[in-house]
């Protein structure tokens, strides 16, 4: 079975947005910081910087998420509030390519209004699945997003690659001018391939209603009590912040340890580069799985493979293994990101997407706080940095315990009891 048009167009959109999340965020961003704008800093200062606006951006996400995503339910708000945060962080991140060396407080400033651009554009994004896929084909579209995020960044990734490490072949001065460039063409590439979902893709209604601050407010309240009316949704969501937030510290953990075994900047850039395009066909392959065989039973797969990553990386000791870790991440990441997507839209309320998206995200957002302090605090107990990265099979083991008790028929139940009310939610 094909996809339609707007399905396509909605998939795109993760093809366009994801060059930011590769080419920026991952990639060099983080270095370009430390090296060109903030030169004169110290490395203590320099990192105690960029850490604080990562850490700003992700506070400020996980407050707003939960709000942008009750705007998301009022009549035709899903696509403009993807629209306005998308051309949020397109600006942002094309005004990073006029930043001069030395400028490091306009460049943290132009890369939080980016990640909140980013960021704020995805609840709209995550809302606007149901609008685009009927209930039958929640995983193949959600994997297919998530497919065409992995290849379409993964190309203009390896692109700016090139044009870094070989500039005058594309006509540039140094490897500096081509990473300025290399931010300007994320900004291009986000702003083309958002068109299609903004000409192609419907919205789904929503309500009409008081979009003002106290309105607002008390309907978030109402959403986090609604929960209580959706029990499968909510042990769902704990469960998703559980494993999440393992798979987010297995990520970092890998870089940790490929700088531990002596691998450069190079050779990680390189590992994420694999994992990029092993995760384009992987989330494919997990999209048939879940229209097969249901979502929860990829997931389960998933966090099975997970687990025995952390066991493989327990006992890692070579940059061979690194990148052998690198592949089976690539095989699982998509594909657990893509049914979980999928299976809590079954979970919820259609028309009622972009509220409990919101909140959604905002548990995706608290991911990577409990397993570091989790690993660190192990640790430092046991002497042992092995010990503590064992000791994310916890989150693992947690999630297993909360999402085997995750009845995916009751919980579609409970999501058209809720959807029968809509009228008594506050507008």
């Amino acid at each position: 079975m094909g996809y339609d048009r707007a399905q396509w167009g909605w998939a795109l959109y993760d093809w366009g947005n994801s060059a930011f999340a590769t080419t920026v965020m991952a990639g060099f961003f983080p270095v370009f910081f430390k090296q060109y704008w903030a030169g004169g800093l110290n490395r203590i200062d320099s990192t105690f910087w960029l850490g604080a606006v990562n850490s700003g951006a992700a506070l400020l996400v996980v407050l707003a998420a939960p709000l942008i995503g009750l705007w998301a339910d009022r009549a035709g708000m899903k696509k403009r509030l993807l629209a306005g945060f998308a051309t949020l962080g397109i600006l942002m991140s094309g005004g990073l390519f006029l930043v001069a060396q030395g400028m490091w407080p306009l460049a943290l400033a132009l890369y939080l209004g980016a990640v909140l651009g980013f960021s704020g554009g995805n609840v709209g994004y995550d809302a606007l699945l149901p609008a685009v896929a009927r209930p039958r084909e929640l995983e193949r579209v959600s994997a297919l997003g998530f497919a065409l995020g992995y290849l379409g960044g993964g190309l203009l990734f390896a692109l700016n690659m090139a044009m870094v490490l070989a500039p005058a072949r594309f006509g540039l001065n140094d490897a500096g001018q081509a990473v300025r460039v290399s931010f300007l063409m994320v900004a291009l590439w986000w702003a083309l391939f958002s068109l299609p979902l903004l000409l192609w893709v419907p919205d789904d209604g929503g309500r009409a209603g008081d979009g003002s601050g106290l309105v607002t407010w008390r309907a978030l309240r109402h959403t986090w009590r609604e929960l209580r009316a959706l029990p499968m949704a909510l042990l769902f969501l704990v469960s998703y912040w559980l494993y999440i937030d393992g798979v987010d510290t297995i990520v970092r953990m890998a870089v940790d340890y490929g700088l531990a075994i002596g691998l450069g900047a190079s050779d990680l850039l390189s590992a994420l580069l694999i994992t990029q395009f092993v995760g384009f066909p992987a989330a494919l392959g997990f999209g048939w799985l879940g229209a097969r065989f249901g979502a929860k039973p990829g997931i389960w797969i998933a966090i099975l493979v997970y687990m025995l990553v952390v066991f493989w990386a327990w006992r890692m000791q070579s940059a061979a293994e690194f990148y052998a870790l690198a592949v089976v991440i690539g095989l699982v990441q998509g594909g657990i990101q893509a049914l979980s997507r999928a299976l809590f839209a079954r979970l919820v309320p259609r028309g009622q997407s972009g509220r409990f998206f919101g909140l959604y995200n905002m548990m995706g957002k608290f991911a990577a706080v409990l397993g570091p302090l989790l690993v660190g605090a192990v640790t430092m107990l046991s002497g042992s940095s092995r010990l503590g990265i064992l000791s994310v099979l916890l989150l693992f083991l947690l999630a297993v315990a909360l999402l085997s008790r995750v009845d995916v028929a009751r919980g579609e139940r409970e999501a058209r009891a809720v959807a029968d009310m809509a009228p008594d939610i506050p507008a």
